[in-house]
């Protein structure tokens, strides 16, 4: 064989080996495209999907065992899980109102249905007046949707229907819960109580996911706007901290004034209410004072409240109670709030950051102070007990007090801002509310309690003489 004929057979081999590598290269991409756009329809069709909706739909329930949850702190009933294995349809009777259907799957069970339930109560809905400022909206929706709203009816309320069974559900049931958890939209939960010694105590508690389809067309009819423009925030939790917050555009000052105040950082600390179940949950030893919150906030840390609404401690949660270390002092205000005729009251009350020395503030506003229940110390929990933000109804909240009282008609509002007027993020620093009254025999005396992460204790008291 000739030195040309090899030569020319290596250039053909070279050439084709080129070729194929052109072709690999270009079935490589091709294929590589092909399962990109296969993923990508894959991603939209989960996404598309996740909002249908039917007038009608079955909605997977969560129940947890003992052993499941050994960190619940609810007053577990002695019947506690012998009435479950339920299912759950969740039934459209126009835009807003919907039927809670529990239904059983054993004969001893009883159904029972949550009828005509408004919606515009529940989903977050914002107030006309933060519509003027994108700032407020955000913090408004935001704040509404990572708080727990709980409202309750009794047996014998129109709304509740209760058949089959054993007997024991028709003769024992006190009271009926629902609750949107302080989590991503959507996560609710179905709680079932009776009495036990005098005790109102829980015997049946499950979890579900409101089905989204439904949620957003919900969300879209009360507040007049797109669901896409916020179901990031809503759906995960996106931190506004920086937003702006200009409490001009919520009320006018009418005239103020500092106020002697006390905090005693070595009183004792105090417990009463749902604090007082809630021991489990605080991942903290020789906490004795309010003083101890603040010098060791780095050993501080609660049971994490994660989805779809159930405390575990295997995730703590700290805080950043460095942000409000110092109190400093305390305003008292007049006000004309928006969208109400009465004027009414705001406190403001001020902290040093003891990390950076910024001072940081604290309000508390719209409140008619006089009308506050006057109660002794030990029954704090019975004042006025908020969650931090706007538009916002209490925790817990009887369904026949939220329709007499539209949160968003509601003057009230409590902010945490930096000295910038900016919104501190109150979740990570631990801080869930305020629970507030007028003193059993001292009417000029207001008391203040700070309530931290999940409502878990009290991390502060203020006694404030409004003369």
């Amino acid at each position: 064989m000739s030195n040309t004929s090899a030569v020319q057979r290596v250039k053909s081999n070279t050439l084709l080996g080129k070729a194929n590598l052109r072709v690999t290269k270009k079935q490589i991409l091709l294929s590589t495209l092909v399962v990109f756009l296969g993923l990508i329809s894959v991603g939209a069709f989960r996404f598309t999907s996740r909002y249908n909706f039917d007038n009608k739909m079955s909605v997977k329930l969560q129940e947890l065992s003992n052993t499941e949850y050994p960190e619940n702190p609810a007053p577990l009933a002695k019947t506690f899980q012998r009435y479950s294995s339920r299912k759950l349809t969740v039934v459209k009777r126009d835009n807003t109102h919907f039927d809670f259907v529990l239904e059983p799957t054993n004969k001893k069970t009883a159904k029972i249905v949550v009828k005509n339930v408004d919606l515009t109560l529940l989903v977050p809905k914002a107030p006309e007046w933060v519509k003027k400022d994108k700032g407020l909206e955000v913090i408004a929706l935001t704040d509404r949707e990572w708080n727990r709203q709980q409202i309750s009816f009794p047996a014998n309320s129109k709304h509740i229907e209760i058949s089959g069974g054993d007997g024991f559900e028709k003769q024992n049931i006190t009271e009926i819960a629902l609750a949107n958890n302080c989590l991503n939209a959507g996560y609710w939960e179905i709680l079932l109580f009776t009495k036990e010694d005098s005790n109102k105590s829980l015997y049946y508690q499950s979890w579900f996911t409101f089905p989204m389809g439904l949620y957003k067309n919900v969300f879209e009819n009360i507040n007049k706007m797109s669901y896409w423009k916020h179901w990031w925030r809503l759906e995960h939790w996106q931190d506004p901290k920086g937003t702006l917050v200009r409490t001009d555009l919520l009320r006018k000052v009418i005239d103020q004034k500092e106020v002697a105040t006390k905090f005693l950082p070595d009183e004792r600390i105090i417990v009463s209410g749902e604090q007082g179940r809630k021991v489990r949950t605080t991942l903290a030893t020789n906490l004795t004072t309010w003083r101890d919150f603040y010098n060791n906030e780095n050993e501080i840390k609660f049971a994490t409240f994660r989805p779809p609404g159930f405390y575990d401690s295997k995730k703590p949660w700290g805080n950043e109670y460095w942000r409000i270390g110092k109190f400093k002092k305390a305003i008292l205000r007049n006000i004309k709030p928006v969208g109400v005729e009465q004027n009414l009251q705001e406190i403001e009350l001020l902290f040093s950051d003891t990390k950076t020395g910024e001072t940081n503030k604290l309000f508390i506003s719209g409140v008619n102070l006089k009308q506050l229940p006057k109660l002794a110390v030990t029954d704090y929990s019975k004042g006025l007990y908020m969650p931090l933000g706007i538009g916002i109804p209490p925790f817990y909240q009887s369904y026949e007090e939220l329709e007499k009282n539209h949160p968003d008609k509601s003057p009230y509002f409590s902010l945490l801002l930096d000295s910038k007027d900016k919104w501190i993020d109150h979740h990570h620093l631990a801080l869930d509310g305020s629970a507030i009254h007028l003193d059993k025999d001292n009417p000029n005396l207001l008391h203040i309690y700070l309530l931290s992460y999940e409502r878990n204790t009290l991390i502060a008291h203020f006694a404030i003489n409004l003369q």
